[in-house]
């Protein structure tokens, strides 16, 4: 390298001056946002190289990352997976258990509304697998003292009969729907009276209706008591449609209670009849309490009015007693009698009657 500078002395100090005058130059020349040339040479010649580097190392880093600090990354893995699905199965878990809560307190509701009926609360423990029948069984039985017909109902309606008790804690229901089931049923409104049967169907028909009563959709069907297994007034369900039919109309009916989705029941051991607190109301306040689901009020009964008399007299104050007797001391020879209560009867059409005085005393005979 020498020997080529010393050959050529003369070129190599030519190339020499006009560099160093060109970076002279450029150190003077400005750019745009007054940036001096020599910068952008300067820039222009590292980039690359930084861009390189930058390269290299991302890629190590992407190498690093993605695979080499990963060797823990599937265990990690494996541990949430097993975390979410115990967070899963505890959710369905409370998710059950709420529910069952609400039914119960469903259930209390119902049973604490009317105290005077005995209730007996049961669970649905099976079904029958035959597809025509549809009857359920519960956890109740004969050490219990659950019999025969005895009605099974719901804080939404009634759900059926007992059929058959198996055991000591097992006891088979009839569904409202099952094609032997009946019930005696009455319009909410109208109070016309009807005969509910199951079909085989989700809906229920209504029959012995007479094609001149008006029947709606969304009437509410009520028991009325006829059968002598439901007592009067509980809910049955709404009528869906009606149709003129040869005799009688055709009435389909959804029951109000979900018969295909039933998990707990209340059992009721009498026939007393359910009647709702809103007609139970305090005589001081003049408040009710609200209605129980699944039970619709009778209608308030009339005031009843005595007749008048036919003197025209009215009461207004206490009974009237006998008039008193009037005694006669032997030993003074005076009248003594009891005071005479007040008048207690007035009668504004006729003036009132002169009092009666008593009779005067016998005057004792002379002595001789």
């Amino acid at each position: 390298m020498l020997d080529i500078l010393s050959r050529h002395r003369t070129l190599s100090l030519l190339a020499g001056v006009v560099l160093a005058q060109m970076l002279l130059l450029a150190f003077q020349i400005k750019r745009e946002h007054d940036v001096r040339l020599i910068r952008y040479w300067a820039a222009e010649l590292v980039t690359p190289g930084e861009r390189a580097a930058t390269w290299s190392l991302s890629k190590t880093g992407s190498v690093w990352s993605g695979y080499i600090a990963l060797h823990r990354a599937r265990v990690e893995n494996e541990r949430l997976r097993a975390e979410l699905d115990r967070l899963r199965i505890h959710n369905r878990e409370l998710e059950t258990q709420a529910g069952e809560g609400q039914r119960l307190r469903a259930l209390l509701g119902l049973r604490d509304a009317h105290a005077e009926a005995p209730m007996l609360a049961a669970q649905v423990i099976g079904a029958s697998a035959d597809s025509s029948s549809h009857t359920l069984f519960i956890n109740r039985g004969e050490r219990d003292h659950v019999r025969r017909n005895m009605a099974v109902i719901t804080p939404d309606g009634i759900v059926g009969k007992i059929v058959e008790v198996l055991a000591n804690n097992t006891s088979q229901v009839l569904l409202l729907s099952d094609k032997d089931s009946g019930v005696g049923a009455l319009f909410a409104d109208t109070r016309t009276h009807g005969v509910l049967r199951g079909t085989g169907d989700p809906e229920l028909h209504l029959e012995y209706v007479v094609n001149d009563e008006p029947v709606h959709p969304g009437e509410i069907i009520l028991t009325s008591g006829d059968d002598r297994i439901f007592p009067k007034g509980l809910v049955i369900g709404t009528v869906t449609d009606a149709a003129p039919g040869n005799p009688f109309q055709v009435i389909h009916v959804r029951p109000a209670a979900r018969l295909d989705r039933l998990e707990d029941v209340l059992i009721l051991l009498s026939q007393h009849e359910l009647v709702p607190q809103q007609a139970e109301e305090s005589s001081d306040t003049g408040e009710a309490n609200p209605a129980t689901p699944g039970i619709v009020p009778p209608l308030p009964a009339s005031p009843k009015t005595e007749p008048a008399a036919s003197t025209g007299a009215t009461l207004v104050g206490p009974k009237p007693t006998a008039k008193p007797a009037v005694r006669t001391s032997s030993a003074t020879g005076q009248a003594a009698s009891t005071p005479k209560p007040p008048a207690t009867i007035r009668t504004p059409s006729t003036p009132s009657p002169a009092p009666k005085t008593p009779a005067p005393a016998a005057q004792p005979a002379p002595q001789q």
